[in-house]
């Protein structure tokens, strides 16, 4: 299979568009393989040069320009990160591949491909842990940290391959997985896609090219994904979850229901919490049922699964203050999830970079909600404690100022939760970046 990958990319001009961790696995790769072609890399970052400095068969574009002519290539390899939203695409679209393309269009039938705007990383996870827990080799990649060219070689050993997918990197797909699943539609990216129908036409790539023998699972409560879906003539097996029990698996009365058996009880000790954390569990039984996994060991995959780091994370308790990092909390949906599922929230520290987001329920949430201490950090959160009454509002410029108040004003025996209900790239590299820094803090004296 790796040679059909490799004639993807023989006797054409090849660009690898965006030079971070993807395009450096595109980059290596091809090496590997192609050790003599010449290759183009596009990048606004001029530091690249300095990097493959050695590599005689490089070309660079960098700077403010390097998304000119890019209907010059034959191939350009695009990195998630970039985004192409003011550039008029049409007459060079069809030469816009990626790792997950060529992954798709190879390996159709072994990827299980995850998506939505929040609990895609958590849903993928899971799953992969049930696997692994039915003894089933698997590897978890993609929008999870691991580009899909960096294990390549390992495929052909493996039952299956759990893809966690991003708009970015579905944006131009034109194949989808043997079986997607669709955690949920929420307003975000529309600093990289320029409107929510963009946004929602990307996501929904993972199931536009399905076949009848694939499958789509979908989380049918999310009124927006439920709008999408009906607007694209779905060939795959419909497999959908919630809370009506006319559906394919559902949660009722502290169970979760398939085929009017109990497959499993809400009241087992986990420390997956919250309702949005039960729709991601539910996803993941859908699947395992779906391909015979046994139902204990699903059961214990997910009573032993430990969250991942920046998601509703614990840091601990502090002169009886707990303290907890839910930096993943890009959108008001996320943050408002987090607090239900904790319910001591006594503070809450959020905002971060202002992506045109509408905030009006958030902002009547946050006015009805039981949190005494709102600290507000800039710039959405500045924006947002401008609107709320009856509450305690401070407005900081840092996050060390943030972390040094909440300390303050936080009740003994309650919690300070940092949920940005925003993308933390206007101070931070990342949203893991700001959840390092406020583990950090906190646990300064």
């Amino acid at each position: 299979m790796i040679k059909k990958i490799i004639n993807e990319f023989t006797n054409k001009k090849i660009l690898i568009l965006g030079f971070g961790l993807e395009g450096k696995a595109t980059y290596h790769f091809l090496r590997r393989y192609l050790p003599n072609i010449p290759l183009y890399i596009a990048d606004q970052n001029t530091k690249i040069i300095d990097e493959l400095k050695d590599d005689p068969y490089v070309q660079f574009i960098t700077g403010q320009a390097y998304l000119d002519h890019l209907d010059k290539y034959d191939l350009i390899m695009k990195s998630p990160g970039i985004t192409l939203k003011d550039i008029d695409t049409s007459s060079f679209r069809h030469k816009i591949s990626s790792q997950l393309q060529i992954i798709l269009k190879y390996y159709h039938h072994k990827i299980i491909g995850i998506t939505g705007t929040k609990g895609k990383s958590t849903t993928s996870s899971l799953l992969y842990n049930m696997l692994q827990q039915n003894n089933k080799k698997t590897l978890l990649l993609g929008n999870i940290g691991k580009p899909l060219f960096n294990y390549i070689e390992d495929f052909n050993k493996q039952d299956y391959l759990v893809i966690e997918s991003s708009c970015d990197q579905l944006e131009f797909v034109t194949y989808s997985p043997h079986i997607a699943i669709i955690t949920n539609f929420y307003e975000d990216h529309l600093d990289h896609l320029n409107s929510l129908e963009n946004y929602y036409k990307a996501k929904l790539n993972i199931t536009k090219y399905q076949e009848s023998n694939d499958y789509l699972i979908y989380y049918d409560g999310s009124i927006n994904l439920q709008n999408a879906i009906k607007k694209l003539p779905i060939k795959a097996h419909i497999i959908k979850i919630g809370y009506d029990q006319q559906l394919d698996l559902y949660s009722q009365d502290g169970y979760i229901i398939s085929n009017n058996q109990k497959i499993y009880n809400l009241s087992e000790e986990r420390k997956l919490i919250g309702d949005h954390n039960t729709i991601n569990i539910m996803l993941c039984l859908a699947c395992g049922l779906l391909l015979n996994l046994d139902l204990a060991q699903m059961k214990l995959a997910i009573n032993t699964f430990t969250p991942l780091e920046h998601r509703l994370e614990k840091v601990g308790t502090y002169n009886d203050i707990t303290y907890y990092n839910d930096a993943i909390a890009t959108i008001p949906y996320a943050t408002i999830s987090g607090i239900e599922a904790l319910k001591k929230v006594n503070t809450l520290i959020f905002g971060g970079l202002d992506r045109h987001i509408n905030y009006d329920e958030f902002i009547t949430y946050l006015n009805n909600c039981s949190i005494e201490n709102l600290i507000c950090m800039p710039s959405t959160g500045h924006k947002i404690g401008k609107q709320i009454k009856n509450k305690k509002v401070y407005f900081v410029e840092t996050l060390e100022e943030a972390v040094k108040l909440a300390k303050q004003v936080t009740k003994k025996n309650t919690i300070c939760l940092m949920s940005p209900a925003a993308a933390s790239y206007e101070y931070f590299k990342n949203f893991e970046e700001k959840g390092k820094k406020y583990k950090e803090l906190v646990k300064e004296n």
